[in-house]
């Protein structure tokens, strides 16, 4: 007779054993590495990013569950339209459901400052604004009986479930599992080396439980985000995690299963499950977050961007794609976050007359934007520059 586990003691040890500080001292150096990110950039500057890096996310979390995304349909998600035939308008509104979820989320977490993210209410509204985005066609699942079976927003899965060769603990007992949780992790949500050790451990074990009918990966990875912004070394949005994990699949998955399997010996920890996997996986977690935060301060370092910045304006002119002395625009509104439109004329060294066409391009190229017609200008993150600007973030 198959078991399913029944007892949330089953899911020990929830917090890997540390004995010579290895895992924590990866977590001080997420903390400050975080710290140093973004550090040069203009506030303007750096939330116009970030919203890019939300648009990121959502690319490599897809990705991870075998959605890739082609070039065209990224742009226009950059854009925040949908675009093309049914089938890419449908992968589109993916990505849409995704990002209006951490949306919702950054305001939630905003909103009530002390709301646990470990708790059930939090992570059933996370899925449930998830869910309830994406398009009716995609809200169904394959069940036991290999039947299609709506996904109820939100709400704990009813039914059993076994992926790969892990049996999933039974559903009638996930509130129990749940409260467990939320009562191990809940305490240790703040900005220490030991607490993004159990950021990495909560994020396996949230998989492992596999709470949801469907979706249990992405919302893994949206509360490991939120995780991370309550512990305020999210860097106001300036990385995520996502990338990294999907640059790694295979030792992704291979971790994450590793961590579901049962203790292996006498000097395997004393819980039902394996703590050297346990702790391999977290080491795995935690050395990926730094090497996107090595990335994202290798992409943001303020003289690299400003050259790569310039050395894609000098082309576009070059090309004659746009007149000269745009470099000068766009290098002055990074750095100062916005400009008056009456700058431009002083800037590129042409009458008022060229510099409203000058100005015009560039907004309408998408790399500046402005939040009236006569509003000052600030930088834009248009997709068709991203690859100059910013190599590698999609690749």
């Amino acid at each position: 007779m198959t078991r399913f586990y029944d007892s949330p003691t089953d899911m020990e040890p929830m917090l890997p054993e540390d004995p010579d500080q290895g895992l924590a001292g990866l977590g001080w150096e997420i903390v400050r590495r975080a710290e140093r990110l973004g550090a040069g950039l203009h506030p303007l500057t750096a939330g116009g990013l970030a919203g890019v890096v939300q648009v990121m996310n959502s690319y490599y979390s897809h990705l991870i569950e075998g959605h890739g995304t082609r070039p065209a349909d990224l742009a226009a998600v950059l854009r925040g339209r949908s675009e093309g035939l049914p089938d890419r308008r449908e992968l589109q509104q993916l990505h849409f459901a995704h990002m209006a979820a951490q949306r919702s989320m950054k305001d939630r977490l905003t909103a009530d400052p002390v709301e646990s993210v470990a708790g059930q209410d939090f992570l059933q509204t996370l899925h449930r604004n998830f869910y309830e985005a994406l398009p009716e066609t995609a809200r169904f699942v394959s069940g036991p009986d290999q039947a299609a079976h709506p996904v109820t927003a939100g709400e704990w899965r009813r039914f059993h479930v076994t992926v790969g060769s892990h049996l999933a603990p039974a559903w009638e007992k996930l509130p129990d599992f749940m409260a467990r949780f939320a009562r191990i992790y809940a305490p240790w949500v703040r900005d220490t080396g030991p607490g993004l050790v159990a950021c990495a451990a909560a994020h396996h074990r949230l998989v492992w439980i596999h709470p949801w009918a469907d979706g249990n990966g992405r919302v893994a990875r949206l509360f490991s985000e939120a995780w991370l912004i309550r512990a305020r070394v999210d860097a106001h949005g300036l990385w995520s995690i996502s990338r990294g994990l999907a640059r790694r699949l295979t030792d992704y998955r291979t971790c994450l299963a590793n961590a579901d399997a049962r203790r292996r010996h006498d000097f395997d920890g004393r819980g039902y499950l394996s703590q050297a996997a346990l702790q391999g996986f977290c080491r795995f977690f935690l050395e990926t977050c730094l090497d996107q935060l090595d990335y994202m301060n290798e992409c943001l370092a303020t003289d690299r961007l400003d050259q790569r910045m310039s050395g894609y304006s000098v082309m576009r002119e070059a090309s004659g794609d746009w007149p000269a002395g745009t470099s000068r625009v766009l290098r002055e509104v990074c750095l100062r976050g916005e400009i008056a439109r009456g700058e431009v004329a002083r800037l590129i060294g042409k009458s008022p007359r060229t510099a409203q066409s000058v100005t015009g391009q560039l907004l309408a190229a998408g790399c500046l934007t402005s939040p009236s017609g006569k509003g000052p200008l600030r930088l834009g993150w248009p997709p068709e520059a991203l690859p100059a600007w910013l190599p590698g973030l999609f690749g």
